[in-house]
């Protein structure tokens, strides 16, 4: 099972969550080709090729006209994944008017990516918005035709690959959970005949809407509570009737787009102008970049932040990048990343390396749960692998002269490649080393436990009350796997984890 998962992570974490949804979306849209053809969808393969070449057409086009006039580069692959979005949200047609629908509901699309933003983040899922503006007209119906018998068991392995890639699952549980249990309240409490959990599979596209539309990263809450209260907000929304004003009436785009208003209130509100200080190397493989934000950064120790960094010739991995962050929170001082580069770097971390103090990133969310328990009379034991270390740097920094009881098991592919040696020594915890050879220098109440990975018998030796402890581990899924084992076995009860995949 955990090699299972190893390959997995390794497969997902190699592509950008752009690139994984834009691949499966047009695998789906071929499959829907192919049964038109063979005449188990209704929708006649002219319809579905030409609704398909409109949407995604006018969507890559009036994006990169609505990016020239505001001054900004347009994110092209997330135009055409808003177009193909649209192409399984509303009814495919070969009719000229209705193919001019389509492109107005593209344009819509685009549009709200732009106009309904605030400080640089777009507020609303745009293939939802556009969607409900020519619904809610009466320009056209709602058709989400992908929920469909045949095309379940494909939208379902998608739409799991994409909540996993995101560490989402949970979110998307809650919603078909949420959406089938309302459904069947409503069945009790109106006395319809109907089946209600075919009906919340099939009748509504529910997971497609799950893993597709509502895991959407920039129209999401940071919290993961918080995401959770609002997959049983948006489900509720969903599958329960309503009608607002007599003008707006219930649907799965009108329910998305309200809870994008509700996660925008409660998350960070702007996109971020980071300016770059200064860079500097920590380890043959490791640069620190600080940036000056144009606005406070609001966040807590062992959060994140998105960078967008648009690049000629990006690859697979995109233009855009998570990093924790690995200064401690302030008012006035800069923001750190910590940045792992290897041999053969990703084009993104290459465009990294390039810039100057002076130039120009933006961060575009901050959030995250890999957060230290708020009582410092916690114990905690903190396992990093590699470039991992870099939420537990700002954490120690925050923390220092608390008292709390911390345990570091730092593991490093080589003694020089021990970052942020300074914050780690000067917060007192206990720091235990694993590596190929004794760094040098180590400061003396640290411990060089080495080369071997841990093992059930060897963290027992090292940390005797690790069961009474709470477990942080954090790097390469790999390593977070096996580590999150290792503690189980262990009995420790309380484990938080932060993956970095696909770095």
């Amino acid at each position: 099972m955990i090699t299972l998962k190893k390959r997995l992570d390794a497969v997902l974490g190699g592509v950008t969550m752009y690139k994984l949804v834009l691949g499966l979306l047009l695998l789906l849209a071929v499959y829907s080709l192919v049964l038109s053809f063979l005449g188990i969808i209704s929708f006649t393969p002219l319809a579905i090729v030409l609704t398909w070449v409109v949407a995604v057409a006018v969507s890559l086009g009036s994006s990169w006209l609505f990016g020239r006039v505001f001054g900004t580069r347009a994110h092209l692959e997330s135009a055409a994944i808003t177009g193909l979005l649209l192409l399984f949200v509303l009814p495919p047609t070969s009719e000229p008017l209705g193919l001019g629908v389509i492109a107005f509901a593209a344009i819509i699309a685009s549009a709200s990516k732009f106009v309904l933003a605030i400080r640089g983040r777009h507020i609303f899922n745009p293939a939802a918005f556009g969607a409900l503006v020519v619904t809610a007209t009466g320009l056209t119906f709602s058709g989400w035709w992908v929920s469909n018998q045949y095309l379940l068991p494909l939208v379902a392995v998608g739409a799991l690959a994409i909540l996993y890639r995101t560490r989402r699952v949970a979110m998307g549980l809650v919603f078909v959970l949420a959406v089938v249990g309302f459904s069947l309240l409503r069945t009790v409490l109106t006395g319809s005949p109907t089946d209600p959990i075919g009906l919340a599979l099939l009748g509504t596209a529910t997971v497609f809407f799950a893993g597709f539309m509502l895991s959407e990263p920039l129209t999401l809450p940071p919290r993961r509570w918080q995401q959770l209260v609002l997959a049983l907000v948006v489900a509720a929304l969903f599958a329960i009737p309503f009608d607002i004003a007599g003008v707006l009436y219930s649907s799965p785009q009108l329910a998305l787009v309200i809870g994008n208003l509700l996660a925008f209130l409660v998350g960070q509100r702007r996109g971020l102008a980071l300016t770059l200080l200064s860079k500097r190397t920590l380890t043959p493989t490791t640069w620190e970049f600080a940036f000056e934000p144009s606005h406070p950064v609001s966040f807590r120790p062992g959060q994140y932040l998105e960078l967008a960094l648009p690049h000629g010739s990006a690859d697979l991995r995109g233009q855009r990048r998570i990093f924790s962050i690995s200064s401690a929170p302030t008012t006035d001082g800069p923001v750190t990343i910590g940045v792992k580069v290897s041999e053969r770097s990703s084009s993104f971390k290459t465009a990294m390396l390039a810039l100057e103090p002076g130039e120009r990133v933006r961060a575009t969310s901050v959030g995250g749960d890999f957060l230290l328990p708020r009582d410092p009379a916690v114990p905690v034991l903190l396992i990093a692998g590699g470039i991992g270390i870099t939420p537990f740097a700002s954490q120690l920094a925050h923390e220092a002269g608390q008292g709390r009881d911390t345990v570091v098991i730092y593991t490093v592919s080589a003694g020089e490649e021990l970052a942020y040696r300074e914050q780690l020594e000067a917060s007192g915890a206990r720091v235990i080393v694993i590596a190929p050879s004794t760094p040098a220098n180590l400061p003396e109440h640290w411990t060089y436990a080495g080369p071997a990975r841990l093992t059930q018998r060897s963290l027992s030796a090292l940390v005797p009350d690790a069961d009474a402890r709470h477990a942080f581990v954090s790097g390469p899924p790999a390593l977070v796997d096996d580590a999150r084992a290792l503690l189980r076995s262990l009995k420790v009860r309380r484990i938080t984890t932060d993956y970095f995949s696909g770095y």
